[in-house]
């Protein structure tokens, strides 16, 4: 070979070379846009049938870690070309392309729900409507994670904008981030250390704040930053992440493996984000920086096929079309579901109209919005747009609102007219009463104020005593009048020992007792190692328990009450010493020595048997949407109402003080438990008995009281 022959030879090879190591020019990839439609394939699929892929939630964090590398890509590319960021223009361009269809989600969502859903599920509507049109519906959201009394509420129907809430306080901090460490180096040298450490910090508090109280910690921004950063890393650091084809070709397949696994794996127990959350982040972070390197790759086959790259197309209309469908097509199709559950046939179809909708809102929404030229050509009419959109759908949550109050007072009406019925709630089990109809359609099958299980009498107060959280936890009832107290009484445990507290009220009245309330929601009254309510708690729960139950075990048993009611939720507030005993022998240990002390100073105690389960056994929309044969709401038995621990202990304690009062005969005959008993709603939520309805309880109460 000539020697200018082997030169040509030799430069083509560093030519091409060179070419390898350089990352593919930035504009549209069909890769990124595949792991869109992976990402909100998994949300949606999780949504639709939860139990097939559980952990189809790592599709929001997915999102983010794109979004950290398309947004920090484009910056990146305008600072280096021009030094500087042009807020203004960035701002509407995001405006453009995210609020349009945003808005139009919200405001049909509104209207639709004031249409379908029943009233008492309007005000937290039109509140977290008002809040996802700001953009701050993940704070909300965190601040009710931590507030025990609204765990119960139902999931409203924009409740998944808490993502892109998210998103847009990225989008709104971000540039000024980029921007100040350009300022603070006086060039681009800051970028890439500057990114990685406000990642570093954000991935430790995420982890801490995971551990110590998971559920505020999954809405939290500052728990996602990070995410974003990886993405935001990825394109700062491009130029050197360009990969030889087999190491690229591997790691896109450990990326989508990443990504994939965690959504079939991981399940609501599952401690996240924390650091759990890097696996499907890093994996998404692998399959971008696989594809800088130019040219096809193993999966691009399948990921730039056209039905992958439809649903990548349609993915931000697809997130927020799907929720609110889930949530209203009950209410829509009311009596053609079981037990209020949508069968598989029915998810099918809504998919389908998910994917239409979405279809039509990215192609005559989105795209038009986002190249409007008006808009395009002028930044102060974007911004005046998104007012007037702001403008709309807010006026639409506050007429919800509005007549949400209507309706309050209405039912209020409804719930008196039943008062002093033989046959109103559970009187229509007592078979002495001759009740015709005993489990007919409900007066009131919407719970709202007048059915708060937790509403106090007026003769409570407040107390500084023991207070969690700066929330009080102990109320002093005095029902005496003028005179004195006939006997002190307390009332202690949970919410399930609160949702006994009317037919309590009602005695107390009657016998002018001075009643004392000991409430803390989601823990058990007992002296054990509590885990966690319904799932694993963080260190942070479990010490609020701990602590609260400790100092009051001995205060009840200094006052020496003439009675002690006490229950709390001993089926799912789990308990686990490390000994591999059961809950009941666990419970048995952690609550005795105590009804010992309180006996021998001459205490009487009683517990509430469990009511039986709601949530658990049926769908909590199930007496709405079964208006007139509410036996459809019907579980058997034996299912509804299996062992209770704390109930358990009672009826095998040799404690002659200590007495169980269990009122499942007025909740179930002696095969089925029902949904509404006496024309009345039984459950105020998936857990607690309507007010209304344990008012009716109060004779059978008054009697458990008295023969003893």
């Amino acid at each position: 070979m000539s020697t200018t022959v082997q030169s040509r030879v030799e430069q083509a090879k560093r030519l091409f070379a060179a070419r390898s190591r350089t990352p593919r020019s930035p504009g549209f990839r069909p890769d990124v846009q595949a792991l869109r439609a992976i990402a909100v394939l998994a949300v949606v699929v999780n949504h639709f049938w939860p139990n097939a892929m559980t952990g189809g939630y790592i599709g929001v964090d997915v999102f983010f870690v794109i979004s950290g590398y398309l947004i920090t890509s484009h910056l990146g590319r305008e600072i280096a070309r021009t030094g500087k960021v042009r807020l203004g223009t960035f701002y509407a361009r995001r405006i453009r392309r995210l609020l349009p269809a945003a808005f139009l989600v919200l405001a049909v969502t509104v209207l639709v729900a004031g249409a379908l859903l029943p009233y008492p599920r309007w005000t937290a509507t039109a509140w977290e409507t008002f809040a996802s049109a700001f953009y701050w519906e993940n704070w909300l959201l965190a601040a009710k994670s931590v507030n025990y009394s609204a765990a119960n509420e139902a999931a409203s129907v924009v409740q998944h904008y808490w993502s892109l809430s998210v998103e847009e306080q990225f989008y709104l901090f971000w540039p000024l981030l980029l921007i100040g460490l350009v300022a603070l180096g006086g060039n681009r040298r800051w970028l890439v250390p500057g990114v990685a450490g406000v990642g570093v910090l954000s991935l430790i508090f995420s982890v801490v704040f995971t551990a110590l109280s998971p559920s505020a910690a999954y809405f939290n921004t500052f728990v996602r930053v990070w995410e974003f950063a990886l993405g935001a890393f990825v394109a700062l650091t491009a130029s050197k992440l360009v990969l030889p084809r087999v190491a690229a070709e591997v790691a896109s397949g450990l990326g989508f493996a990443m990504i994939l696994v965690p959504a079939f794996v991981f399940d609501h127990t599952t401690p996240f984000p924390g650091s759990l959350a890097l696996i499907p982040t890093v994996g998404t972070a692998l399959v971008i920086a696989s594809g800088l390197r130019p040219g096809p790759q193993w999966h691009t086959v399948v990921t730039a096929s056209q039905p992958v790259q439809f649903v990548g197309n349609i993915s931000y209309s697809l997130y927020l079309w799907h929720w609110p469908i889930v949530i209203l097509a009950p209410f829509a199709l009311g009596g053609a579901l079981d037990k209020g559950e949508l069968t598989t046939a029915w998810l099918l179809w809504l998919l389908a109209l998910s994917f239409a909708l979405a279809w039509l809102t990215k192609v005559l929404v989105e795209d038009r919005a986002r190249t409007f030229a008006p808009l395009v050509r002028n930044t102060k009419l974007t911004f005046g747009a998104m007012i007037a959109g702001l403008l709309v759908v807010e006026l639409l949550a506050g007429g919800l609102q509005a007549n949400y109050y209507k309706q309050v007072a209405l039912a209020e009406q409804n719930v008196q007219q039943g008062k002093g019925d033989a046959c109103h709630g559970a009187g229509a089990m007592v078979g002495s009463n001759g009740c015709p109809d005993p489990f007919g359609p409900a007066r009131v099958p919407e719970m709202g104020p007048a059915n708060e299980y937790w509403r106090l009498a007026p003769e409570c107060e407040e107390t500084d005593y023991f207070k969690v959280d700066n929330k009080a936890t102990v109320k002093v009832c005095d029902f005496s009048g003028d005179a004195e107290p006939t006997q002190t009484v307390w009332l202690l445990g949970d919410s399930h020992a609160e949702q006994w507290q009317t037919p309590v009220f009602e005695i107390a009245r009657k016998e002018k007792w001075l009643l004392k309330i000991g409430i803390l929601g989601g823990c058990p009254f007992a002296d054990v190692k509590f885990t966690g309510y319904r799932s694993a708690a963080g260190p942070r729960d479990i010490l609020r328990c701990r602590d609260w139950t400790t100092q009051m075990f001995p205060a009840i048993t200094n006052d020496k009450p003439s009675m002690v009611l006490m229950s709390f939720f001993s089926r799912q507030e789990f308990v686990d010493d490390g000994s591999g005993r059961t809950q009941t022998e666990q419970y048995r240990e952690g609550i005795e020595p105590w009804w010992q002390k309180w006996t021998e100073a001459g205490t009487r105690v009683f517990v509430f048997a469990d009511p039986p389960y709601n949530r658990d056994v049926r769908s909590t929309s199930c007496v709405l949407l079964n208006r007139s044969n509410p036996q459809a709401c019907a579980i058997p038995r034996g299912r509804a109402q299996p062992p209770d621990p704390l109930g358990e202990v009672v009826k095998s304690t040799r404690n002659p003080r200590v007495s169980l009062i269990d009122l499942t005969d007025y909740f179930c005959d002696e095969k089925l438990c029902y949904g509404v008993i006496g024309n009345v709603a039984v459950y105020y939520d998936g857990d607690h008995v309507n007010s209304d309805y344990s008012r009716t309880l109060t004779p059978m109460v008054e009697k458990a009281l008295s023969s003893r």
